[in-house]
């Protein structure tokens, strides 16, 4: 049996002809997209895929749905759970499969549930809604929790709220599902922090800041009762010396971590980093524009030699070949037309 892919695009349904989520099966010799069918639910904003492989989750308008993944990557509805709050827009799941958690940008609170064995979402263990104020740029008049990620060692909850400029980190009960803050990480004012990755070593986290267009590294230590963080490098993701129409805004490893890309609204464009394994710091090799408008995700093909820019203002999915020896994103193939998608997601079934 070989191995085939298929891609899952959520979008927004309130124009257009998206139903929310598109799928597709993925060509990894070419690097492109061939429509495969749509399951219908409201404004899927963010997606992610169960540790299992067996279940898919996607924020909608009533709070979450989670699907089976059939055979052949279709999706079968399984269930739909409010998280008694605005519309999420991000998707964290525990390595064990035991909890999800929502992070709200529109209300600024932090959402965990149970999840069940059949892979459908259970009740709310924990709901917290962040307090304080922002400074004046464009986004940090209020709490806005953009992402939220599970530490390493799987003790600690991290939530960046781009509101406040705040990572608040919270103790994680594994039996309640309760959570207790425990710290905060104090960004830059106006940083804005927009998403957070940790190494698979568990050795290093990086920071997107929308704000300030770039990506801090840390060293990461959890071997104590508290987290300790080390800032590390800061490299900008535009070249631009005026960013201020811009705003990083996505962030992938390639599979073997030695790469990383960034994905920059209002600049329209992917930045490709060299990280060094040892130190976690970036070196950037290029930043390629995508042609289309407000590149919201982006997702590294599994042979690592293609990238897909997901772009929600343009209506568009865009291809590159990556070239790493010369530092170049290469457009590959055609744009493939979906209306306001938001996420993309590839999952390997078996043919």
């Amino acid at each position: 049996m070989s191995d085939k892919y298929v891609a899952y695009v959520g979008s927004y349904t309130y124009i257009g002809k998206s139903k929310g989520i598109t799928i597709f099966d993925v060509d990894l010799e070419s690097g492109t997209f061939t429509r495969k069918g749509e399951v219908a639910c409201n404004n899927s904003s963010f997606m992610a895929v169960s540790h299992s492989g067996k279940y898919l989750y996607s924020i909608i308008d009533e709070g979450l749905v989670s699907y089976d993944i059939l055979p052949d990557g279709m999706l079968k509805q399984k269930n739909k759970a409010t998280i008694k709050g605005m519309r999420g827009c991000f998707i964290e799941i525990d390595s064990e499969d035991r909890y999800i958690f929502v992070g709200g940008y529109h209300d600024g609170k932090l959402t965990a549930l149970r999840l069940l064995e059949d892979g459908s979402v259970g009740e709310i263990t924990a709901g917290i809604f962040h307090k304080g104020l922002g400074t004046a740029w464009r986004k940090t008049n209020r709490p806005r929790v953009n992402c939220v990620k599970i530490s390493p060692d799987g003790k600690f909850v991290l939530a960046a709220d781009g509101g406040t400029d705040h990572i608040k980190i919270y103790d994680f009960n594994h039996d309640t599902g309760s959570l207790t803050q425990c710290d905060i990480l104090r960004c830059e004012l106006t940083c804005s922090p927009k998403r957070i990755a940790f190494s698979s070593d568990g050795r290093f986290m990086y920071l997107v800041s929308e704000g300030l267009n770039y990506i801090a590294v840390f060293s990461y230590d959890g071997s104590g009762r508290r987290p300790m963080f080390e800032l590390l490098q800061k490299v900008p993701t535009c070249n631009k010396k005026d960013t201020s129409i811009s705003s990083a805004c996505s962030f992938m490893f390639s599979s073997d971590e030695a790469h990383v890309f960034v994905s920059n609204e209002g600049d329209n464009s992917i930045c490709l980093f060299d990280r060094d394994s040892e130190t976690g710091l970036l070196t950037k090799r290029c930043t390629s524009p995508i042609s289309g408008e407000f590149p919201k995700g982006i997702c590294v093909f599994p042979d690592d030699r293609h990238i897909c820019s997901v772009n929600n203002s343009s209506g568009t999915l865009t291809f590159f070949k990556i070239d790493y020896e010369k530092g170049l994103l290469i457009m590959s193939g055609k744009p493939v037309n979906v209306d306001e998608p938001n996420k993309c997601i590839m999952h390997r079934i078996s043919d």
